[in-house]
């Protein structure tokens, strides 16, 4: 097969489904696909299932390790009347996996889809040369370029053992028609695929849309149009602090607190009405930067010191002298030549460079940013852009019919006074160090280290100085997805007590506090020994390390102890400082993602936290995974979630796609509307407000369409519209019961 030009994997016939096809929640079966040509119906029973798929698994693994670059393929239509996602998730026997996605429109005329395995840009683990999360096909084709999503770009092809069509978290079930699924060869690259790919407003220059800015004055005309329509001002039935007027009043205490109302958990705003938080993410400018592909000479740098408390992408920009610009030279070509335009550093716009120090991947290891949106504020607002900006998003909010602004407003939104916030903060300092063994952002704190406790301390006192005791702010998020463990396997639920385990009990503290929980336990190494079906000769043996244990179920017992131990002295710690400088507001946890979290963490966040925080990238609160809310029994909010599409010039929609903007809205209505009809959450904020840069955010790439606002400022109007249509209704719902 090395001379590759096109290779069929299945053959179907027309009596029965191919032996390598396999389903899990999903019906199938034979459809004809054209004259002699017949491929697989399926229905995804999504809605009551979690996880659906439809598998392909070979007698033997394949081994494409020796053809020219290519790609697998089929082709799909969708008989169903919305969009589907599929995650593409191909294995081999190593365990290694390369996931993409794609969004089948509901059309019945069959795409065909393209997941590149083997080519010259895929070389590395990640995208990082180009800067972006998900690339463009690196060549001409009329098919569809599946979405880079996660694991290992560039994949061990010598024994694929398995390929996964996934549909998981959807709140609908789906209707699609598979067939023809095959390699193709790759053509040839085009080394300049990425060259001329962004206009002088930061938007893609090659692809036209509904709501595109093509001059100056047309972003004036927009701008008088929409100000024109935020005149109608904020929701009836709201008080001061966006709570529900048209309920039962309870006790005013003048901060924000939690109350279970008939069953279900509320916040109560500081006037005393019930309040449900929905709001918007980022209502900064901090994320809007993206790096242009130049560096300087990084004396002239001012670096980051060891005491900062705020992470580098969180920092709006880091300003760099004029000397700093005198050396500059391009570091990277590639990523210079995306831009038709940036402005000369005598340019009044020039003030929208920046600079990042540290980046958690990318084409250069630290480099100049440059922020279109902040351009286009300038251009749009003109002198006193800054102070317009925040006024219209603050009315913004109030006549989209939000009730807060979400996590990680700048600071200066703190002092509005029109419309409550949340606040945050980061412990970041040089304490001690756990893992998890797949930490995605960073190791973990060992919250048993002293200097852990200062560092939490120092945190929330700057987040004390921010707020200024302001009853506008709901509560304090410290922290955000953390690798806590990932469910499914042993070692990824328990991977913080197995990995510290290993380590020597005097290098790390974490390790010496397990010591002392196993040793009151078991008093003696035989007991442990009989538990474990282990040989240790001493306690010291255990302290230094031990690896490779079997993980018998008396192992997995003690390692949820041990986690559960872990987790409580973090959250301990950082409640009792927030408690400790600012009791009139609520701790609202560490912001759990699907993807780390586990039962031992969640309880111990439950029980030192006033809420739990959870980010959860789906198409809504399917029942599946929630059921342990019952059991905790806490007030529970949404910290992120979001949708994206490619219909306006981006490579990549975000981590929950929809075919166009107006089906953005449709989808962003039913996940709001599964929050509201649950009776554990008390609010949700979707990420973010302004759109990724199309050539990713300067601190990792995300290059996504995930914005309430365009890198223009404009509207989408399909979320405008969508946002509105729930949010004027969402008190009616969940407050029924308590309406005058």
């Amino acid at each position: 097969m090395p001379s590759l030009k096109e290779h069929r994997l299945l053959n179907f016939s027309r009596e029965s489904l191919p032996n390598e096809l396999m389903f899990l929640h999903t019906d199938a079966f034979i459809t004809p696909v054209g004259e002699n040509q017949y491929g697989v119906r399926i229905t995804s029973r999504a809605k009551d299932n979690f996880y659906t798929a439809t598998n392909l698994v070979p007698e033997m693994p394949w081994d494409w390790s020796q053809l020219p670059n290519f790609s697998f393929a089929f082709d799909a239509s969708n008989l169903a009347n919305h969009s589907t996602q599929v995650f593409i998730n191909i294995f081999n026997t190593q365990g290694e996996m390369h996931s993409r996605s794609i969004t089948i429109p509901a059309c019945r005329n069959p795409r065909t889809y393209i997941c590149e395995l083997k080519g010259d840009y895929l070389q590395g683990k990640t995208n990082h040369y180009s800067g972006l999360r998900s690339n463009p096909a690196p060549f001409d084709t009329p098919y569809e370029y599946a979405t880079w999503m996660w694991g290992a770009i560039n994949i061990d092809l010598t024994s694929i053992c398995k390929i996964e069509l996934s549909i998981h978290g959807s709140l609908l079930d789906h209707e699609l028609v598979l067939s023809n699924f095959r390699l193709i060869q790759s053509p040839p690259t085009n080394p300049d695929y990425l060259t001329g790919i962004i206009d002088k407003f930061g938007q893609n220059a090659n692809v036209d849309y509904v709501q595109k800015v093509h001059s100056e004055s047309q972003l004036l005309a927009l701008k008088d149009a929409e100000l024109e329509t935020l005149k109608a001002g904020k929701m009836p039935q709201r008080s001061t602090f966006s709570g529900y007027t048209g309920a039962k009043q309870f006790e005013a205490t003048g901060y924000f607190r939690t109350l279970k109302i008939g069953g279900k958990w509320s916040l109560i705003d500081p006037e005393g009405y019930p309040y449900f938080a929905t709001g918007i993410d980022i209502i900064r400018l901090a994320n809007a930067y993206t790096m242009t592909g130049v560096d300087y000479d990084h004396s002239k740098i001012e670096q980051r010191q060891a005491d900062d408390l705020t992470p580098e992408d969180s920092i709006e920009k880091v300003t760099v002298s004029s000397e700093a610009k005198q050396t500059a030279f391009i570091a990277s070509d590639m990523r210079r030549n995306c831009f038709n335009w940036l402005p000369s550093y005598d340019d009044p716009l020039a003030e929208h460079y920046g600079y990042m120090r540290e980046l958690w991947e990318g084409p250069t290891a630290q480099g100049e940013t440059f922020s279109f949106y902040a351009a286009n504020l300038q251009r749009k607002y003109g002198e006193n852009y800054r102070q317009i900006w925040s006024d219209v998003t603050i009315d913004r909010m109030l006549n989209w019919g939000f009730t807060c602004l979400g996590n990680w407003a700048a600071p200066e939104f703190y002092r509005n006074e029109k419309i409550p916030f949340f606040a945050n903060g980061w412990i970041i300092g040089d304490f001690k160090t756990v893992s998890s063994g797949d930490d995605f952002w960073t190791a973990l704190p060992d919250p048993f280290d002293p200097q852990f406790e200062q560092r939490a301390i120092a945190t929330v006192q700057q987040v004390k100085a921010e707020i200024q005791g302001s009853p506008w702010c709901v509560g304090i998020f410290i922290d955000n997805e953390k690798s806590w463990g990932r469910m499914g396997t042993i070692q990824g639920q328990y991977g913080i007590p197995i990995h510290t385990l290993s380590r020597d009990a005097v290098e790390s503290p974490t390790k010496a506090v397990f010591m002392t929980v196993l040793q009151e336990k078991y008093q003696t190494i035989e007991a442990l020994n009989q538990a474990w079906s282990t040989q240790f000769t001493s306690w010291e043996i255990v302290a230094k390390g031990v690896c490779d244990l079997a993980h018998n179920e008396a192992q997995c017992e003690d390692y949820a102890l041990l986690l559960e131990t872990y987790a409580s002295e973090y959250f301990r710690i950082v409640s009792q400082a927030v408690k400790a400088e600012l009791p009139n507001h609520l701790y609202l946890g560490a912001r759990f993602a699907d993807w780390g979290m586990t039962p031992e963490v969640v309880r111990a966040c439950a029980k030192h936290a006033d809420v739990v925080s959870y980010n959860y990238y789906k198409e809504g609160l399917h029942p599946e995974p929630w059921t342990f809310l019952e059991e905790i029994d806490m007030p529970s909010i949404i910290g992120e979630f979001h949708f994206g599409a490619r219909d306006t010039g981006f490579f990549h929609p975000g981590l929950v796609s929809a075919e166009s903007q107006d089906e953005r809205g449709e989808m962003y209505e039913r996940y709001v509307q599964s929050v509201v009809d649950n009776p554990y959450f008390i609010g949700c904020h979707y990420f973010q407000y302004i759109d990724s840069p199309i050539t990713g955010r300067s601190f990792d790439g995300e290059n996504y369409n995930i914005g309430f606002v365009s890198v223009t400022d404009v509207p989408y109007d399909g979320m405008v519209n969508a946002a509105k249509t729930i949010n004027s209704s969402l008190y009616q719902q969940r407050f029924n019961q308590l309406t005058k």
